[in-house]
């Protein structure tokens, strides 16, 4: 049996038709304008312009931020740290810090006008209120010893604490506590509240808070 078969071709290549070649037009160089070549080396012609943006000394700050941003790109982020990713929407947090500005600490000229207005009450013999004022409260220790005494309403975290070491056991301390916490965009931010920058705040304010819940 056969099993492969052969075909051949019984006709034989076909012949292209042939296009006319195109008249090439001499350009008429003047002689008396000479043909110098530019030398862009050293000491030479000016180099034509180009994007040098890959050649920028970024700053130290935008570097880091590049780099830390494609690092968590590449790598494989553990929870702990990806919860910080996960931040208020914009009017949620927009409404949080409205409320909180009410409840601002105040400052040195503040104080000395509450203390001087409770001496002349004082002075005068009638009963001043010795309640202290409620405002946020801030700093890393003082709001761990709040939330380890479960005083604290809530707490809010800004999300880019730097070391983040600083923060990132904080909401598990609140969830073992059983306390509300929220994690905000911005530490700069979040120190509008408080007359410096901090890197969290906390509230102790029950009633506010189930009105902003509401």
């Amino acid at each position: 049996m056969v099993s492969t078969i052969t075909l051949y071709s019984l006709q034989g290549p076909k012949k292209g038709v042939k296009v006319a070649a195109k008249k090439k037009t001499e350009k008429v160089v003047n002689p008396l304008f000479e043909k110098r070549p530019k030398q862009f080396g050293i000491g030479g012609a000016l180099p034509p312009k180009r994007d040098l943006t890959r050649f920028v000394k970024w700053p130290k700050t935008v570097q880091i931020q590049r780099k830390r941003r494609i690092l968590k790109q590449r790598l494989k982020v553990p929870p702990v740290l990806n919860q910080f990713t996960k931040t208020l929407d914009k009017n949620l947090a927009t409404s949080l810090f409205k409320m909180l500005l009410k409840y601002r600490p105040e400052d040195k000229a503040e104080k000395r006008e509450r203390l001087l207005k409770r001496a002349q009450a004082e002075s005068e013999g009638k009963t001043a209120e010795a309640k202290k004022p409620i405002v946020v409260k801030y700093g890393l220790n003082h709001v761990t010893y709040l939330i380890e005494q479960n005083k604290a309403q809530l707490v809010v975290i800004a999300h880019d604490v730097d070391p983040i070491e600083l923060v990132v056991w904080l909401p598990a301390l609140c969830r073992k506590m059983e306390i509300p916490y929220c994690i905000v965009k911005g530490k700069s931010r979040l120190g509008s509240v408080s007359i410096l920058i901090y890197q969290l705040c906390i509230l102790e304010l029950l009633s506010s808070l189930v009105g902003l819940v509401d």
